[in-house]
């Protein structure tokens, strides 16, 4: 069953997506993170397409053939929320199961909170559920200070989400200088090894970037197991046409974010049914092995989590998994 491309503009916005499966099936939208693309969900919208559900993976504020904003306050979960309820709106409106990765979590998580009415059920991957808002304010107080001690990691491993705020422009130049060698970078599984350890990105302040002095990302060699080449080259192509700035804007707009959540009905409370996958070997979004999660326990009146034996990128380096986890999730909701 084929992948095609669709789109949707309104006076505000148009986004790209990607579909596979039947039309008239049941609805399951796929939303990408930070720096990523719809096509990244590959493997599930072929899995999915064929079980028979409508499947949709659109390009992401900033991303791919969607729209890019210059001001990065257009980056605000509000206004990617109306972004992801004009694309629904396109695809008929009925209650569709959403699936986020990274900030794509955030996204579908505010959704849900904002619009249950469109949502049969909502999945977080790596990223989980705040009623407070995804802000790092927010995170700080949940970050593992045994292995962060607050002397030499103020901001946990979080520090790569602080340095947009100090040094915005410098943060998207480096990454800017060798957009292959970025994704090289950026796109590899994870390292049981690491575990337990501080992550990378908890010295990117210290450092004075992701990179140091060199400000540009060291030549590594691509792993295959992530992306194939031809979805590698599209990434590149795509991060390389519409830089890093829109992508990197999602990270600056914490206050508007708070602001937002606190908007929510019921204090943001979701009765709805909710999937926690969480990523073992995942350094930054670390849910398995610390108290990232713990808000969302309290929050969501129906949860289920499962664990995955992958890094940050689960969807690509654990697809069978994911795709089992998934399947089994949405069978339980669905009957």
């Amino acid at each position: 069953m084929g992948i095609t491309p669709g789109s949707t503009s309104s006076a505000r916005h148009r986004t790209a997506w990607l579909e596979a499966g039947p039309a008239d099936g049941p609805l399951i939208i796929f939303v990408h993170g930070w720096p990523e693309l719809g096509v990244l969900w590959r493997a599930q919208l072929e899995h999915f397409a064929g079980l028979g559900w409508r499947c949709v993976a659109p390009d992401m504020r900033g991303y791919g053939d969607s729209s890019v904003p210059a001001d990065p306050g257009a980056y605000a979960l509000r206004e990617i929320v109306a972004d992801m309820t004009e694309l629904h709106d396109a695809l008929g409106g009925a209650p569709a199961v959403w699936v986020g990765h990274d900030w794509g979590s955030p996204v579908v998580f505010s959704l849900a909170a904002h619009h249950a009415g469109r949502c049969r059920g909502v999945a977080g991957l790596c990223v989980p559920y705040a009623s407070a808002g995804f802000a790092l304010v927010n995170l700080l107080p949940l970050v593992n200070r045994d292995r962060y001690p607050v002397a030499e990691f103020p901001d946990g491993q979080w520090s790569y989400y602080r340095f947009y705020s100090l040094a915005f422009n410098q943060a998207a130049e480096d990454f800017e200088a060798d957009v292959e060698a970025t994704a090289a970078m950026l796109f590899r599984p994870g390292n049981p090894q690491a575990a337990g350890r501080p992550a990378r990105s908890a010295r990117v302040v210290a450092n004075g970037g992701w990179f140091g002095p060199a400000r540009r990302a060291p030549a590594v060699p691509r792993d295959t197991l992530l992306l194939p080449p031809g979805d590698f080259r599209t990434v590149v192509a795509a991060l390389t046409r519409n830089g890093f700035r829109g992508p990197n804007s999602w990270y600056v707009n914490d206050a508007a974010n708070i602001a937002y959540a606190a908007e929510a009905p019921d204090g943001g409370r979701l009765d709805l049914p909710v999937l926690m996958v969480h990523a073992n070997w995942d350094g930054i979004c670390d849910t398995a092995h610390g108290r990232l999660a713990d808000p969302m326990r309290a929050e969501c009146a129906n949860l289920t989590e499962v664990r995955v034996d992958s890094g940050h990128e689960v969807m690509l380096e654990r697809p069978a998994e994911l795709n089992a986890a998934l399947t089994e999730w949405l069978e339980s909701i669905t009957g």
